[in-house]
């Protein structure tokens, strides 16, 4: 399918300053293009996802991307969004994000061949101006009623905004002008609150580069779900795609639970299935709803983009496991995903106890009586085994790798054991 049509059947396109001059140029030649996230942190999340994987989609239909991490406008501040100024970082903490932001963009992104993805760090270029050059090049071409006319600008007047904020939106459009002048850049792409940031772009090269030349802007709609809550936050916050902060198997979980009413957008939005592959997942959820082939087909997409292959056979596994009961073949890795927030007791590696008294040293009964109880019916669990013996003895036998034992009580209440 043509990249326009396929941008617009999946919902991607929310604003285009020219539309008609946009499917010209993309009909007529292949153009460099960029997208850009600033390092506010040392990892991405799931909101950042949509414009650079739109960014991929330019990519797959021969165009090159530029993968931009603002390391000057990091130190800045965008105001878009905010209420209130920013926590100014310093140098070190922004390069040391920079450099775990663009770790991941490359997982995203090919960088091989002729259309291979450029990366580039606006403190490169920007560190090297002065005050007065800043003022007379740049400053000097962006009015002041111009600037106020931005909602993003416009929206903190009364509560407050510092000239360094204010100038953030001159300091993204003169990125726009370096990659137009030096990589061709012709088009910018970011989510809906760029829309200002990046028409002050156009502006700048309107204004500074040669007489007739062009470039275009396009954002990508807020992603939203239909329950009317934010998307991108689970049960423990942010989905974040450093496996430090969300393992694979939390992304993965984020993922297959996604809502019946929402998982055919998502699937549009963020993977690269065809049109007929998705098509085909939408009638499974409206007429076999209860096999969550289009949340698997989610789930498995995006954990394998992320993650790696072997990452999502791992979450896979443990997903298996956690549900079946089946626990014992997982590995102590595994187990550290999978068991990350379950209720943990600490035990001493060399004390041997019985199953009563561990179900009541680690608050997983609340007395030794209701321990009897809950091992003779059958209630309880050691690693997916049944256990019905009062007066079993845990012994190094039960620890997964020496680290671990698994406790469940009833279906689905799961403890675990540490050494």
């Amino acid at each position: 399918m043509e990249l326009l049509k396929d941008l617009q059947w999946r919902g991607i396109i929310y604003q285009q300053t020219d539309e008609e001059g946009t499917k010209e140029l993309l009909d007529k030649e292949k153009v460099s293009l960029y997208c850009g996230v600033d390092p506010t942190a040392d990892s991405m999340h799931i909101g950042h996802l949509l414009p650079f994987l739109t960014l991929k989609r330019f990519q797959n239909h021969g165009h090159r991307p530029i993968v931009l991490v603002g390391g000057a406008t990091g130190l800045i501040g965008d105001p878009s969004g905010k209420s209130e100024e920013r926590k100014l970082q310093t140098l070190d903490d922004v390069e040391r994000n920079v450099q775990g932001i663009q770790k991941q963009l490359r997982q995203i992104f090919s960088v091989e061949g002729e259309n291979g993805a450029i990366m580039v760090n606006n403190y490169d270029w920007t560190s090297k101006l002065d005050i007065v050059t800043f003022l007379r090049d740049f400053g000097k071409h962006v009015g002041i009623n111009y600037m106020l006319a931005k909602d993003t600008i416009a929206s903190r007047l009364e509560t407050g905004i510092s000239f360094t904020e204010f100038t953030y939106t001159i300091l993204q459009a003169m990125d726009f002008l370096h990659l137009y002048e030096n990589h061709n850049c012709k088009i910018q792409i970011g989510g809906s609150d760029q829309w200002g940031n990046i028409t002050t772009g156009l502006e700048l090269i309107r204004k500074m580069a040669p007489e007739g030349s062009k470039a275009y802007g396009l954002t990508i709609p807020l992603v939203t779900k239909a329950d009317g809550t934010k998307f991108g936050k689970s049960e423990s916050g942010a989905v974040w795609l450093d496996p430090e902060k969300t393992s694979p198997y939390e992304f993965y979980q984020f993922w297959i639970n996604t809502a019946d009413a929402d998982v055919v957008k998502y699937l549009k939005y963020f993977t690269f299935l065809t049109k007929d592959e998705i098509e085909e997942l939408e009638k499974s959820v409206q007429e076999e709803a209860h096999l969550r082939k289009a949340q698997k087909a989610l789930a498995e997409e995006m954990t394998r983009m992320i993650h790696g292959e072997v990452a999502l056979q791992q979450a896979i596994k443990i997903s298996h496991a956690l549900f079946s009961g089946e626990v014992k073949n997982l590995s102590a890795a595994e187990i550290k995903q999978g068991f990350k927030d379950v209720p943990s007791f600490q035990a001493a590696s060399d004390e041997e106890l019985t199953l009563v008294d561990l179900l009541v040293a680690a608050k997983i009964s609340p007395s030794k009586r209701q321990a009897r109880e809950d091992v003779g019916n059958g209630a309880v669990s050691i690693n997916g085994d049944r256990v019905t013996d009062v007066s079993y003895v845990l012994s190094e036998n039960n620890r997964i790798e020496g680290q671990f034992t698994i406790i469940r009580r009833g279906k689905k209440k799961y403890f675990l054991i540490k050494y």
